[in-house]
Formats: structure tokens, C-alpha cells, sequence
């Protein structure tokens, strides 16, 4: 009986210390799924209070700014700094939602250290974006409102954030211009001075009474509302050309007015000249004939047929003489 009992008495001691085993395992595991879930929802409320801190703290920042004298009408500062703040929040709250996660922010941090060089040789371009950002950002070439010449584009500033200065054109086209390009290059601010002077180049003939024109174009570009009277406008003789003389018209304006002022200026200008019986000259083709024979010679002149062999010299190459379906009709 005694040996019987032994084997079953090892077998009790056996699934007990089993089941001990198990309830041991149950028990880690649901204290570690307790404990994560604790933490994930511990990370989104962190994370979800990320959000609300960014939103409040832009807002702050553009508060802030708002009140100083120098920020108060520059919304190229304003929109920069509530940007680099939001990012900063948002980087402050992703750290803190992987440390409640038990990720060791340390390590990731001492990887990103090391990787740091290779990261920055791939983004050397966008790196030097933001740079260029911040330079323009602290020079302040231009500001939002201003219309800028930036490579060949002309067009007013919209805004300039970390990586790019959006412009829109005349046609309300939306131009992205990286930082990095816009500080390597020639900016022209068309209106950051209040007063710019136009100069329109008109021909006229080589024949014409030259004083009479200079008074012509003068008086067209004083008499009209948004040229301004000091400096006066002057007009001189600045070239001569194959077939007509180039005068040059200059006149100043507010800044704000130059485009409409400039073209009712160059109407006003052709007008005076016609008044005045001055004649502007258009390019025109002269047909020369050379050699015994005339061969025959295309014209740019409308209504004429062309040059023609054996014609009359007297009639310098044309052929006077009617066609033979016209003798026929």
C-alpha cells in the first residue's frame, strides 16, 4: 500500500507545483498587460495634451510677438516663430510618449548622435533651407506683402516658413522658391523703396524735330495724376538706331502706382507724339539688286509679287508691267 501511494503522491506534488507555475506566469502576465496598458494610455492622454500644448503655445508666441513695436506689423516673423515652436512642442511630446512607453530615449538619442553626420549629408539641401530661412528671416530682405524679383520670378510674397518663401504672381500663380535658392540669389524688391522711376524707350524718325519730341514726352508724362512733379520728368536723346532715333522717357511714381502709371504714361507719350506730327519709325526691308543679272528677290512688303529677271532698271527690279491674266480679263 505504502508503494503505491509514493507515485501518487508524486504526481499530486507534480500538478500542484504545475499549477503554481502557471497561476506564477498569469499573474506576470497580466501585471505586464496591466502595466503596459496603464503606460499606452498614459502615452496618448500625453500625447493628445501634445496637441493642445502646441495649439495653445503657437498662439501664445503669436500673442507675444503681436505686442512688440518691431513684430507687431510683420507677419514674416510671426508665422516663422509660431512654426518653429509647434515643432518644438510637438518634438518635447513625442520623447516624453516613448519614455512612458519604456523606450530608452537615451540610446535613441546617442543612435541619432551617431547617425547624425550621414542624416546631415542627405538633407544638406533642406538643412541649408532652414538656414537660409533663419538668415532671411533675421535680414529680412523682404516681408510679406512686398512684390520681389527672385530669379526671374516676379510675383508679391505670400509667406516664408522653414523650407520655402511662396510667392504669387500677377496671374495668382503660386511659386515655392527653396530658402536655399532665394539667399544664394539677386533679390529685387520691387516695392520696398515708396517711389520708383520708369523709363520707357521710344523711336522717332531721324528727320523729326527732336527738341519738339522731348517737350512732347515730358509734358504727356507730367499731365498725368500719378507721375510725380519732383523730380521732375526728363526726356533726351540715348541712342541712335538703324532707322530711328531712341529717346528715352523717365518719370517718377509712388511705388504702388508703377505698372498702371507706366502704361498710361507710354499712351499718353504715343499720343503726344502724334499731336505734334513726330514720326515713330517701324523696321522696314530695303531690297537691293546687285550683279549683271537680277535674279529674282523675295520682299517683305504686302501686295508685291517680287523682283523678276530682265526688268526694268528704272523700275529698281519690279516689273511694271501688268500680268497677262490681267491683260486677259
Amino acid at each position: 500500500m505504502t508503494s503505491n501511494a509514493d507515485p501518487l503522491d508524486t504526481l499530486l506534488a507534480t500538478g500542484q507545483q504545475a499549477v503554481a507555475v502557471d497561476a506564477v506566469m498569469l499573474a506576470k502576465v497580466t501585471q505586464v498587460a496591466g502595466d503596459f496598458a496603464v503606460n499606452l494610455t498614459v502615452a496618448l492622454l500625453i500625447l493628445t495634451a501634445t496637441v493642445f500644448a502646441a495649439k495653445w503655445a503657437a498662439g501664445a508666441t503669436r500673442k507675444g510677438l503681436s505686442r512688440v513695436r518691431g513684430f507687431r506689423h510683420d507677419p514674416t516673423v510671426l508665422s516663422f516663430a509660431v512654426q518653429v515652436v509647434r515643432v518644438l512642442v510637438f518634438v518635447i511630446g513625442f520623447i516624453a510618449v516613448l519614455q512612458r512607453l519604456g523606450v530608452q530615449t537615451t540610446s535613441i538619442i546617442a543612435v541619432l548622435g551617431a547617425a547624425s553626420l550621414a542624416v546631415g549629408l542627405a538633407l544638406q539641401g533642406t538643412l541649408s533651407n532652414v538656414a537660409a530661412g533663419v538668415m532671411l528671416l533675421v535680414l529680412r530682405p523682404y516681408r510679406v506683402g512686398d512684390l520681389v524679383n527672385i530669379g526671374g520670378n516676379v510675383g508679391k510674397v505670400q509667406r516664408l516658413d522653414l523650407f520655402f518663401t511662396q510667392l504669387s504672381d500677377a496671374n495668382n500663380v503660386k511659386i515655392m522658391c527653396p530658402n536655399g535658392k532665394v539667399f544664394g540669389d539677386i533679390i529685387l524688391n520691387l516695392s520696398g523703396q515708396k517711389t520708383r522711376r520708369m523709363e520707357l524707350k521710344i523711336g522717332v524718325g531721324y528727320g523729326s524735330n527732336l527738341n519738339a519730341a522731348k517737350e512732347a514726352l515730358a509734358g504727356a508724362a507730367a499731365a498725368h495724376e500719378a507721375v510725380l512733379p519732383d523730380p521732375a520728368p526728363w526726356a533726351g536723346v540715348t541712342n541712335l538706331l538703324d532707322s530711328s532715333v531712341e529717346m528715352t522717357l523717365a518719370a517718377w511714381t509712388r511705388s504702388e502706382d508703377y505698372w498702371q502709371a507706366k502704361a498710361d504714361v507710354f499712351q499718353a507719350a504715343k499720343e503726344a507724339l502724334d499731336a505734334a506730327g513726330i514720326e515713330i519709325p517701324f523696321p522696314h526691308q530695303v531690297a537691293v539688286p546687285y550683279g549683271e543679272e537680277d535674279p529674282v528677290l523675295p520682299v517683305a512688303a504686302e501686295g508685291v509679287r517680287g523682283l523678276r529677271k530682265g526688268a526694268n532698271p528704272a523700275s529698281a527690279g519690279f516689273d511694271t508691267r501688268p500680268d497677262e491674266d490681267e491683260n486677259e480679263a
